[in-house]
């Protein structure tokens, strides 16, 4: 028994050792080094190409619970990144190169899995698990195309990433660390503004030119990770109730919160390299360097890369895609990623993860495991499938895809730490069936 695993980012890399660890054999193709796209920058498997944070590790958040529930079934993606995190407060973020080092060694050393370098233009026969990801070579897109019909198919929108400095220039005397109501350790570098700094900052941003790119528009980003200078056009005080907000931040010199505040993120386990959070952007270079270096702390900053956007591609996935992010028409042919339509690092690893085990148990005869809507892992996959969704978005996971509870529980995070306890409940029992 062979499968054929296309790409090998976060769900690509997650399927191919959750078939491999089930005896199934795989031949992974990657393009990279061979190929890259402007989006990515080293030559590793599942590169994280815009931010380096997971998001909340926290049970009370959607995404923690996801995070959890994969944890507890043996997902690569999930013991590599709780072994390389850097400090992030209540999220899960980490080195990012050391995170992608660590995937690729395990991935390429594992006795299963044949890694095939070069670009894939065909749909191979057999059994296959496509995620080319949303940056799929155009040449492969057109083959997808062709497969699955080029009316109400594919559809786009628009990703950026943040850009990173060099820590050892950020002005320190005009920054400081802390968390947020001094919640955890001291983990964010925090710039703060104050009113007249703001709004010049503020005018420059939403008069700066923007590199083109084909075909945007401010209506076609994904809402999660907007760019920085498309969410401040929405009004003045945008950014201050956004990336910008200063609610719980005190600034030692004053002992008062500030009009705004930047905070960096730590990018590498040596803190070297910091990102400033929430500054996705598609500005041109010298524009980007122009405009933050306004912020008082990041007067010297050196940038050790410019934010970039590119074109995401996904599936309409409730037409295609069934549960399991088969092809509906042709169960041989799994997708898996950001190409299915759900959003986000943990939720690509997370189809990936399900497409895997669900392909090498159709392989091995056994029946397929349901994970239930009240679980993260199968709410997305029932989301994605869903044929009752009409005009069909990229989706993060939440708690609102998740039936609720049958008893009213006081207070948000006291209600969705409930709806966590009782998915991780789901997934203990199943969690031998899933292993085995």
């Amino acid at each position: 028994m062979q499968v054929m695993v296309i790409g090998a980012g976060l769900a690509g890399s997650e399927a191919a050792w959750q078939l491999a660890q089930r005896g199934i054999c795989v031949r992974l193709c990657e393009m990279k080094p061979e190929k890259k796209i402007p989006a990515h920058e080293s030559e590793y498997f599942a590169e994280l190409c815009c931010s380096n944070s997971l998001r909340s590790d926290q049970l009370e958040n959607a995404v923690g619970l996801l995070k959890e529930e994969l944890r507890r079934l043996d997902s690569l993606i999930l013991r590599c990144a709780d072994a390389t995190r850097v400090p992030a407060g209540g999220a899960l973020a980490v080195d990012r190169r050391g995170f992608a080092k660590m995937v690729t060694e395990a991935v390429c050393s594992h006795p299963n899995i044949e890694v095939v370098p070069g670009e894939v233009t065909e749909i191979p026969e057999g059994e296959v698990l496509i995620a080319t990801g949303p940056l799929t070579s155009d040449a492969f897109a057109e083959k997808l195309l062709d497969l699955l019909g080029r009316e109400n198919t594919t559809l786009n929108f628009f990703d950026a990433a943040a850009p990173l400095i060099s820590f050892e220039s950020v002005d320190m005397d005009s920054a400081y660390f802390a968390s947020r109501y001094d919640k955890g350790t001291p983990d964010y570098i925090n710039c703060p503004m104050e009113k007249d700094e703001y709004l010049a900052f503020w005018k420059a941003l939403t008069e700066a030119e923007e590199a083109p790119v084909h075909g945007f528009e401010d209506g076609q980003v994904f809402e999660g990770c907007m760019p920085v200078e498309v969410m401040a056009r929405r009004g003045e005080d945008t950014l201050r109730y956004g990336p910008l907000k200063p609610r719980g931040l005190k600034d030692p010199k004053t002992g008062r919160e500030s009009y705004a505040v930047v905070q960096l993120r730590k990018d590498n386990a040596d803190g070297s390299i910091y990102n400033l959070v929430g500054f996705q952007t598609h500005l041109k270079w010298p524009e980007q360097k122009r405009v933050f270096t306004m912020i008082p702390a990041l007067k010297n900053a050196q940038f050790l890369r410019y934010g970039v956007m590119h074109r995401n591609t996904y599936l309409d996935s409730p037409r295609l895609l069934d549960r399991y992010y088969r092809l509906k028409t042709q169960p041989r042919l799994a997708f898996a990623g950001q190409m299915t339509g759900v959003e986000g690092y943990v939720e690509s690893c997370a189809s990936g993860f399900l497409a895997g085990v669900e392909m090498a148990r159709r392989l091995k005869g056994q029946p397929p495991l349901d994970f239930p809507r009240e679980t993260a892992i199968g709410a997305l996959g029932l989301y994605v499938s869903n044929e009752s969704v009409g005009a069909f978005q990229p989706m993060n996971i939440n708690f609102g895809i998740i039936p609720p509870l049958d008893h009213r529980v006081k207070g948000k995070r006291n209600k969705n730490a409930e709806l966590s306890a009782r998915s991780l409940q789901i997934i203990d029992q199943m969690r031998e069936e899933v292993l085995t």
